[in-house]
């Protein structure tokens, strides 16, 4: 199948997707239930993850400025632009694509090889509807706020190792958090952020959705569908950061 024809079956996908739920109770329900798989789930690695990654850059940063003229509140500013603008939109979106993206595709496949899905839409239910929209749902109003956390403890991070290592102040680090803020660089990680959301949870609905086969085929279609999301997310980075920061 061309390349071509994967993005027109994608995007009619979708079409099919966003129609109105038929019941708005079990809606509600899946929703809830995909906030908590896709979300509350994904809390523990995130959490783990940008506090030591966070403290990772700052002593990167304080070890490689060695100049005694240059101020060490550049380390709380470095970490701090790097922290909002790259590593947790982006790199914590990576490692969603991997945990949520391999999860939604081997759910969804399953379905579709056991005809889970096939017996849904004989008896009229819109199954894309009914078992890819909360998941959409589900990610695009949750990750920010994930991603938001990720910020805080990336920061949080960088200080904690400044102070447990003594290469910089707590007082100058947080001197350089507070130096030039821009307000809309929030935005932009946000921005970003529900870009990757979106695929995250769309790209692997496609490939878990269109699997043929048996068991092997959903192993292999969760390992495309977590190949071709990081790819996604890598070239979305790119133009939105040519969009929203040139």
């Amino acid at each position: 199948m061309g390349c071509l024809e994967h993005i027109g079956k994608y995007f009619m996908m979708l079409g099919r997707v966003f129609k109105k739920p038929q019941k708005r109770k079990v809606f509600y329900e899946a929703l809830i239930k995909e906030i908590d798989e896709l979300g509350l789930k994904s809390l523990g690695i995130i959490m783990f993850i940008s506090f030591f990654i966070g403290g990772v850059i700052a002593l990167q940063t304080a070890l490689n400025l060695d100049n005694p003229f240059i101020p060490k509140s550049l380390i709380g500013f470095a970490a701090k632009r790097s922290i909002i603008l790259e590593f947790a939109p982006t790199f914590c979106s990576i490692i969603l694509a991997g945990k949520v993206g391999s999860y939604i595709t081997s759910s969804i496949g399953t379905m579709r090889v056991t005809e889970q899905i096939d017996a849904l839409e004989v008896m009229g239910i819109n199954a894309l509807s009914h078992l890819v929209l909360p998941k959409v749902l589900a990610t695009v109003f949750f990750y920010p706020f994930l991603i938001s956390l990720g910020m805080f403890l990336g920061i949080l991070g960088g200080w904690v190792t400044g102070v447990l290592s003594g290469l910089f102040s707590g007082a100058d680090y947080i001197e350089g958090i507070q130096t030039d803020f821009d307000p809309f660089l929030l935005s932009y990680a946000i921005i970003k952020t529900l870009v990757f959301a979106f695929l995250i949870s769309t790209v692997p609905s496609y490939h878990g959705y269109y699997v043929k086969g048996g068991s092997i085929a959903v192993g292999k279609a969760s390992t495309q569908a977590v190949v071709w999301t990081t790819i996604l997310i890598v070239i979305a980075n790119y133009f939105l950061t040519q969009m929203l920061l040139t």
